[in-house]
């Protein structure tokens, strides 16, 4: 495995006698606004729930493009009945979602699912999708940039939209899309998302090359430590899947097999 440390130390000038608060395999402190949380929220799950708990970890999701106000209707239906930490919606049907959920969590996608979109369309994007009633926001990162060593701008747009979201009480995810990531890549984008102030990073949307892997979700984990989330999407359609997501150190789950996941 790629050094952690010596991986944030060229990124940034960070203070080598300061030590990190939040078991981050940085070691170094980042100065970034996580070890400001200590919120359980965002722990690392002590006890693996059962089959019937499950629910309680999963964005159940419908992102597909051709998806019709009656699916989303009945997403929001199942989202109530089995009680879904959220449901996940493209832009366009956060509306609609809002008022089937109430007062339940609504979560939208932005700059989905290429993260090529420009920095100020992505924030135009993420203002509609906070007015419209979403309070959780799942934002893919210019992936182009990542690997053209662009940090920089990669911090810099999350931190533009992770205070979009915070100012209005919302979480903010950022999705990598591990797939077209080496390991190093995968390291430098958990380092500038926790940095830039995002709440949970995200395996992929599953609209690329493949999904979460267990692999990528104890890498992700070690990298942020125990007070950021750590969502696996992607190719999860069985509780078997699910709870070994969840075991590698994985705190949300993206789903739009969430029935099947749960047994219901």
């Amino acid at each position: 495995m790629n050094n952690i440390r010596s991986i944030a130390l060229e990124l940034w000038p960070l203070d080598e006698d300061l030590s990190c608060r939040c078991n981050g395999a940085h070691q170094i402190c980042l100065r970034c606004a996580v070890c400001g949380y200590k919120n359980n929220n965002y722990s690392i799950v002590d006890d693996i729930p059962t089959q019937q708990e499950l629910a309680q970890y999963i964005d159940h999701t419908n992102l597909k493009p051709d998806a019709i106000n009656v699916e989303i209707i009945r997403l929001c239906q199942e989202a109530r009945t089995y009680d879904f930490a959220s449901v996940c919606v493209n832009p366009y049907n956060v509306k609609l979602a809002k008022r089937e959920m109430d007062r339940r969590t609504v979560c939208s996608v932005i700059g989905f699912p290429l993260g090529a979109n420009l920095t100020h369309t992505k924030i135009e994007e993420v203002r509609l999708a906070l007015k419209g009633g979403a309070t959780e926001c799942d934002m893919v990162l210019n992936i182009a940039e990542l690997k053209e060593q662009g940090y920089n701008y990669v911090l810099t747009e999350i931190e533009k939209i992770a205070e979009i979201c915070h100012e209005n009480g919302a979480i903010m995810k950022i999705i990598l899309e591990n797939c077209l990531l080496n390991e190093r890549d995968k390291i430098i984008a958990c380092l500038i998302a926790k940095k830039a102030g995002a709440d949970f990073v995200k395996t992929s949307t599953g609209f690329s090359k493949s999904g979460a892997t267990v692999e990528d979700i104890m890498l992700m984990r070690t990298v942020v430590g125990d007070y950021m989330g750590v969502k696996a999407s992607g190719g999860i359609r069985d509780t078997e899947t699910a709870l070994a997501m969840i075991s590698a150190g994985a705190n949300r789950i993206g789903a739009s097999s969430s029935l099947s996941i749960i047994g219901a």
